[in-house]
């Protein structure tokens, strides 16, 4: 390839002999490296998606020819220009692919800063206007790769909050597809602006707007920051584990997505990660990563996204997840599914006989399939069950449940001795709360930004900047005492403390028992299949239903004016 296009270049560009030596060099170390970026590039594909090590050296390999070529074709930009006819699109496609590798290189770290790097790039190429003369050209596939770059790059400032720019990045987006529509009529009309509609409708997914003086939109970030997590007391026994792997696993019908990821999981995914380390440092040097790869503080746990997977992709990623689990370590499995329920009476009560939550089916073609319909005495066989969990409760396992059949794994059983917790969602909402769970659901708004769910449950829909922090600080404040009630209470299981001495795991169970407490004292939320539920279960008096906690929610709605949506003598109410 390199040969041919090297002769086709060089009769292009005049009598072969004119060229320098020098120049015909240059020309030909670029069309090595950019065959070879592009040949490891495509390589990516074949790499196994789970297992955190086999992957590494090959995309280090790839970083490097990259830069090279980055570097290469700043430094000959004149000669490239002359003799190759190098187009400013084709240094686009170099810097995408540089801002590509970066985001992949996020997904399988789950460190932060590489969104940044990739957000660097992508921003580059908006800025020097690389893609801005493909429009001239009568290239469709050409347009299309701008457009694909414009979706990848709103995936980015998702990620990183940036919604200021994703509004200009969609406006952009949606009349590039309009003029490309508009010139090649093409087939792919419907894709693109669907891609258009999940983004508008990611980006609304939000019940309630904070707002700054001047009736700006406040972009709020739910990662864990440094004040995030209550402090550990001195002297609270506590276990020693640390989260180190996660499964996010969303299936639910009709939720908001944008790309492969659901609401759910997007929230999610930000609950179990860090504020990026300096970012304003950073977004102004591009090229200085290498201070921020190591924090001093410990790094995110490592996550797999899972979006509908079929039974067999997700059994392989956590078999891979739970092979590679380090000593003292947690994994965290989180299902946000559409619940399947048994279809036929069973007159034991075993881990395959209260349904689950639903695995894709799609691409699992499994013979006997119809069989299985017609026949009531077997078990639901694209879910996974609270049985299929067993084998992995050999290591520390932490497990949250968002689903209309999450009560299913109550019925667990810790056969190993090892610390164990499911953390459930309620099972239905009061028909008063607007219908929200196109938008995602409650109860992991709850985990992740549990102020806006109080708000939401409370009915306001926008707040004034300075109340939402003088909330913050409260619900702060109610952290710190939630940590305390659980610390020091006698009768809970040792599972909860096990859990208890990593900050993620610290904050997820303080806002579950927020959520809890919040529910159980709410006007609309009357029936038992309203509330979360935990297995083990916690000792109610102790936690959800402490008359201190209570207090403390009572203040924070009287802080907001929405004191008549809870009731006041909660405990006479039981």
């Amino acid at each position: 390839r390199t040969e041919f296009a090297l002769k086709e270049i060089m009769s292009s560009g005049g009598a072969e002999d004119d060229i320098p030596q020098a120049e015909r060099k240059t020309v030909t170390d670029f069309c090595y490296l950019l065959d070879k970026s592009k040949q490891l590039f495509n390589g990516l594909r074949d790499l196994p998606q789970y297992g955190q090590k086999q992957w590494q050296s090959y995309f280090g390999r790839t970083f490097d020819v990259y830069t090279k070529l980055w570097k290469f074709q700043q430094q000959h930009r004149q000669v490239l220009d002359n003799r190759y006819g190098l187009k400013r699109w084709q240094i686009g496609e170099i810097a995408s692919k540089i801002g590509q590798l970066y985001y992949h290189y996020y997904l399988r770290t789950s460190e932060t800063s590489y969104l940044n790097e990739a957000f660097s790039f992508y921003s580059a190429i908006r800025q020097r206007s690389y893609y801005s003369q493909v429009n001239k050209e009568d290239r469709p596939e050409l347009v299309v790769k701008k457009l694909r770059y414009y979706a990848r790059f709103i995936v980015v400032c998702l990620l990183l909050n940036k919604m200021d720019v994703v509004k200009d990045l969609v406006k952009e987006l949606s009349d590039e597809i309009e003029d490309y529509t508009h010139r090649f009529n093409t087939e792919d009309q419907v894709e693109w602006n669907l891609v258009l509609q999940e983004v508008a409708a990611f980006i609304e997914a939000d019940p309630v707007m904070v707002l700054n003086d001047d009736n700006t939109i406040v972009i709020t970030s739910n990662r864990l920051s440094e004040m995030g997590a209550p402090l550990l007391e001195q002297g609270m026994i506590v276990g020693q584990l640390a989260l180190a792997d996660a499964l996010i696993i969303g299936n639910c019908n009709n939720q908001v997505k944008f790309s492969e990821l659901t609401i759910d999981m997007f929230r999610m995914l930000q609950a179990l990660e860090r504020e990026p380390m300096n970012l304003a440092s950073q977004m102004n040097k591009p090229g200085m990563q290498e201070s921020t790869e190591k924090p001093a503080r410990r790094e995110n746990p490592h996550k797999y996204l899972l979006y509908k997977p079929t039974f067999s992709q997700l059994y392989t990623f956590l078999a891979a997840s739970f092979k590679e689990l380090p000593a003292n370590s947690v994994l965290l499995i989180y299902l946000s599914a559409t619940g399947v329920f048994p279809s036929g009476r069973s007159d034991s009560e075993g881990p395959y006989d209260f349904g689950g939550v639903l695995t894709n089916s799609n691409r699992d073609i499994i013979n006997g399939d119809a069989i299985h319909k017609r026949n009531q005495s077997y078990k639901e066989m694209h879910c996974l069950h609270p049985g299929d969990l067993y084998p992995f409760t050999r290591k520390p396992l932490f497990i949250i449940v968002d689903s209309s059949n999450s009560v299913a794994y109550k019925n667990f059983t810790n056969l190993f001795g090892q610390p164990l917790v499911c953390l459930l969602s309620p099972t239905a909402y009061p028909k008063a709360l607007q219908d929200q769970s196109q938008r995602g659901s409650l109860f992991t708004l709850f985990l992740n930004n549990p102020l806006m769910a109080f708000l939401f449950v409370s009915g306001l829909s926008s707040m004034r900047r300075g109340l939402w922090d003088k909330c913050q600080d409260y619900l702060r404040k109610i952290n710190r005492d939630i940590a305390q009630l659980l610390t020091h209470s006698r009768s809970i299981d040792q599972s909860f403390l096990q859990f208890f001495g990593d900050e993620f795991l610290r904050l997820l169970l303080t806002r579950f028992i927020f959520c809890s407490a919040t529910m159980r004292m709410h006007k609309i939320f009357r029936e038992t299949r309203n509330y979360p539920e935990s297995y083990p279960q916690l000792p109610r008096d102790e936690t959800v239903e402490n008359p201190h906690l209570q207090k403390h929610i009572l203040e924070l709605a009287s802080i907001l004016d929405v004191r008549n949506v809870f009731l006041e003598n909660t405990l006479d109410d039981y």
